[in-house]
C-alpha cells in the first residue's frame, strides 16, 4: 500500500494514477438502459469510447465497468459525462477511503465490498465507486465479479419501485446491496466465534493460539471501512442537491440507519473477542493450574515414602528395625497406609 502511495508523490491534484494490481484481463462493461416499460442490455466493448454516449431524456443508463487499471478508459468515459479530475482520480486510487461529494455535473461516492474467506478466516475488500447524474450512473469495480447481481435481477424482472425511479435510486439500490454484504460477512464472523467459543469451553486444545488475534485484526479493517462509509451515507442523506429526487432520501436515511446498526455490531463483536480471548487465556491458566494440583499432590505424597525410603536406605549396621523378618513388607504397608490416608484427606478437602 506504502508502494502505490509513492506514486502520487509530487503529482498535481487531479492526476489518474491507477495505484492497485491489475486483476482482470479485459475491462468488462456491462450496459443497461430502463425505463418502466423498456429494457436495454448488452456487453460493450472496452477499445472504443464510442460505445458511450451521454444520457437521454426517456431512459436511466447504467454503465458497470469492472477493471481499473485502464486509466485512458476511464478518462475518455470521465470526458463524455463530465466526470471532475478530483473524482477520476479517487476511482483509480484502490486505497481511496469511503467518501461521499458533490460536483456540479453529477455525485460521487467511493466505498468498499467486503467478502469473508471462511479458510482463511480474514475479510477481503474491494474498492468501488459510482459517479451519478440525470439519468445515468457509472459504478467502478476492480474486480471481474459481479457485486451488483441482485439489482441487475430487479430491474431485469422489474420488481419494485427501481424501474420507476431516476438514477439517484439506482445509486441508492448499488450502495444497499453493497451494505447487505456487509451483513452476511458479520454473520460469517460471528459463526467463526462461535466455533472459538466452543474450542475454548471443549479445552482449547484444539485451537490455533492466533486465531483470536487474527479475527480481531480482521475487525478492526472492517470498522475502519464501515466507519468512513457512514460517514459517506449519512452526507448522502442530507444532501439537498438537485439530481436527487426527495424520495429518495428517506431510503438513503434507512441505509445509514443500517451503517449504524453495523457500526454497533462490529463493536460487540470486539468486545465478545476481548472475552474471547480472556476466556482462553483462563483456560489455560486453569489447565496449568489443574497440572500443577495433580504434581503438587503426587509429590505431597512421595515426601514421606520418600523419607522412610531414605532413612532405611542409609549405610548404618545398627538399624533396630532391619533385623525384623517381616520388615520389609511391614514398611511398605506402612508406605501404603500413609499413601492413601493422605488421598482420603486431599479429597475430603476437595484439592482434586
Amino acid at each position: 500500500m506504502a508502494k502505490s502511495k509513492r506514486k502520487k508523490i509530487g503529482l498535481p491534484p487531479g492526476s489518474i494514477i491507477f495505484t492497485g494490481k491489475r486483476k482482470v484481463e479485459q475491462v468488462l462493461i456491462h450496459y443497461l438502459e430502463f425505463n418502466e416499460t423498456q429494457l436495454n442490455e448488452k456487453e460493450l466493448s472496452n477499445d472504443s469510447i464510442e460505445s458511450f454516449h451521454e444520457p437521454v431524456e426517456e431512459f436511466i443508463q447504467w454503465y458497470d465497468i469492472r477493471g481499473l487499471h485502464h486509466v485512458e478508459l476511464i478518462e475518455e468515459i470521465g470526458k463524455v459525462f463530465k466526470v471532475h479530475s478530483l473524482a477520476l482520480e479517487d476511482i483509480v486510487d484502490i486505497n481511496q477511503r469511503p467518501k461521499f461529494e458533490e460536483y456540479q455535473d453529477g455525485l460521487f461516492v467511493t466505498c468498499r465490498a467486503l467478502h469473508f474467506d471462511p479458510i482463511q478466516k480474514g475479510i477481503k475488500t474491494e474498492h468501488v465507486a459510482l459517479f451519478f447524474g440525470n439519468g445515468f450512473v457509472l459504478s467502478f469495480q476492480e474486480n471481474a465479479d459481479d457485486l451488483f447481481t441482485d439489482v441487475r435481477k430487479r430491474i431485469q424482472n422489474g420488481r419494485g419501485r427501481i424501474r420507476k425511479k431516476d438514477a439517484s435510486y439506482l445509486a441508492y439500490s448499488i450502495l444497499d446491496s453493497l451494505i447487505d454484504r456487509y451483513f452476511l460477512v458479520l454473520d460469517e464472523v460471528e459463526s467463526c466465534m462461535e466455533n472459538l467459543e466452543l474450542q475454548i469451553t471443549q479445552g482449547g486444545h484444539q485451537m490455533d493460539k492466533s486465531d483470536i488475534h487474527n479475527l480481531k485484526q480482521e475487525m478492526l479493517i472492517f470498522r475502519k471501512t464501515i466507519s468512513p462509509t457512514r460517514e459517506a451515507i449519512s452526507k448522502f442523506s442530507k444532501s439537498d442537491h438537485s439530481m436527487i429526487e426527495d424520495s429518495t432520501q428517506i431510503f438513503v436515511r434507512d441505509l445509514y440507519d443500517h451503517t449504524v446498526q453495523i457500526m454497533d455490531i462490529v463493536e460487540t463483536y470486539r468486545d465478545t473477542l476481548n472475552g474471547l480471548q480472556d476466556l482462553y487465556i483462563s483456560e489455560i491458566s486453569l489447565r496449568m493450574n489443574q497440572v500443577m494440583q495433580v504434581l503438587t499432590i503426587v509429590t505431597t505424597i512421595f515426601v514421606p515414602l520418600s523419607f522412610l525410603a531414605g532413612l532405611y536406605g542409609m549405610n548404618f549396621e545398627n538399624i533396630p528395625e532391619l533385623r525384623v523378618k517381616y520388615g520389609y513388607f511391614i514398611l511398605l504397608g506402612i508406605m501404603l497406609t500413609i499413601s492413601i490416608s493422605m488421598l482420603i484427606f486431599f479429597k475430603r478437602k476437595k484439592w482434586f
